[in-house]
């Protein structure tokens, strides 16, 4: 059973940073991508950034330059440094991957945790 968790978010002025851990139950390199997608109070779920298994990534074109995605093998965790934030970043971030469940594609998500900017 794969299981993701989120840590890091929180309250934070604009022009900050936060660093946000995505910790997976299972070897991060079963999947075939990795992402993190953020929601606000009203919206759809969006994509912020995405990691795919030849390492190539995407980004949101409000979030390039900003934010980055990286991961660690080693302790099967994902990670979105976020810097120069603005309260039009305040979401809950949520952790996502993608992997083969036999014959088909199965998306996973992490419970979210809540990043909040003030003005």
């Amino acid at each position: 059973q794969v299981q993701l968790m989120e840590s890091g978010g929180g309250l934070v002025q604009a022009g900050g940073s936060l660093r946000l851990s995505c910790s997976a139950s299972v070897s991060i390199y079963t999947f075939k991508s990795m992402g993190w997608y953020r929601q606000d109070p009203g919206n759809q779920r969006e994509l912020v950034a995405t990691f795919n298994r030849d390492t190539s990534t995407n980004y949101a074109d409000s979030v390039k330059g900003r934010f980055t995605i990286a991961r660690d093998g080693a302790n099967n965790t994902m990670y979105l440094q976020m810097n120069n934030l603005k309260p039009e970043d305040t979401a809950v971030y949520f952790c996502n991957a993608v992997r083969w469940d036999v014959s088909s594609l199965r998306n996973y998500w992490g419970q979210g945790t809540q990043v909040t900017v003030s003005s």
